[in-house]
């Protein structure tokens, strides 16, 4: 039978990918209004300008061969929810649900989890009680290794909880304290700044990375492309690996591009002004792979 979901990666092939349209999430002009201060965006989204973003950033996944399956509407959610790579990890094993960190988000575990049973993705575990996680603090440094960001979303508990329901399946999870940053008002995930491009290739914000993360990326001989300290706020950090080399970035990052460009990567930009800068969130966010390899 043919495989559906998998693949404990960031820069394999990308197959199938899950996706919420800015219409389901952001629903519409009144939601708008009465969420985006409270969710902490930088200004409200416009709806229309932002399905316009979307379809662009659908239709290019759809071109380079991924297919993408859409996350209905659901009432336990609200804006963050357009961002569907933090409610859930996806192993080889099955889905791993999450507990967000963040308070008012915590309905979009169980309806992502719901949407995969109706997909025939089996759900691994679920990381509950007083154990939080999200999945912008987890990249795959290989199959076997998964290194967690412990900050103000992923807490002790929720590393520790996954590392127990991982272990079974020989994957090792390593925690690494993430800088306090602009406080817990204001998301800092590990992918915050770093990303995978290749199995020998990552975009990192140096100054923010744990020394020992540093440490484990010389280990496995990763090779590290630095972004401009001014072009940290525009995410340059937050990339798309559709396979290994082959990347998917926001507009408006030219020396990062141009960086990556010389390591040898097929970059796409695409515009995110209502999709991304306003909810802090790039093509890593807005993207959770279901299928890799």
């Amino acid at each position: 039978m043919k495989k559906r979901f998998g693949g404990q990666s960031m820069t394999e092939p990308l197959r199938r990918v899950i996706l919420k349209r800015p219409l389901q999430a952001f629903r519409d002009d009144r939601t708008i209004a009465s969420q985006w201060r409270p969710l902490g965006f930088t200004g409200p989204p416009d709806l229309a300008r932002a399905e316009d973003e979307f379809a662009a950033l659908v239709a290019l996944l759809q071109s380079q061969g991924v297919e993408t399956l859409f996350l209905p509407e659901d009432d336990r959610t609200g804006l963050d929810s357009l961002y569907v790579h933090d409610p859930a990890l996806i192993t080889d094993a099955g889905a791993v649900i999450f507990q967000t960190g963040k308070i008012v988000r915590r309905g979009e575990g169980p309806a992502l989890a719901d949407a995969l049973s109706g997909w025939d993705v089996p759900i691994l575990a679920r990381i509950e009680g007083p154990a939080t996680a999200e999945g912008g603090d987890m990249i795959w440094l290989d199959r076997t290794t998964l290194a967690v960001g412990r900050g103000f979303r992923t807490n002790e508990a929720g590393v520790d909880a996954l590392r127990a329901a991982l272990r079974p399946a020989g994957v090792r999870v390593l925690g690494f304290h993430l800088p306090y940053g602009n406080g817990p008002g204001e998301v800092l995930h590990l992918m915050s700044f770093i990303s995978l491009l290749a199995d020998d290739l990552a975009v990192v914000h140096r100054k923010l990375l744990p020394v020992p993360l540093f440490e484990l990326l010389e280990d496995h001989r990763i090779h590290l492309v630095d972004i401009p300290e001014e072009e940290f706020a525009g995410q340059a950090c937050n990339i798309l690996a559709l396979a290994p080399r082959r990347v998917v970035m926001l507009e408006g990052n030219p020396r990062t591009r141009a960086r990556l460009e010389a390591e040898g990567c097929e970059v796409f930009a695409v515009k995110g002004e209502e999709i991304a800068f306003k909810g802090s969130g790039g093509p890593t966010c807005l993207t959770r792979p279901l299928l890799r390899g």
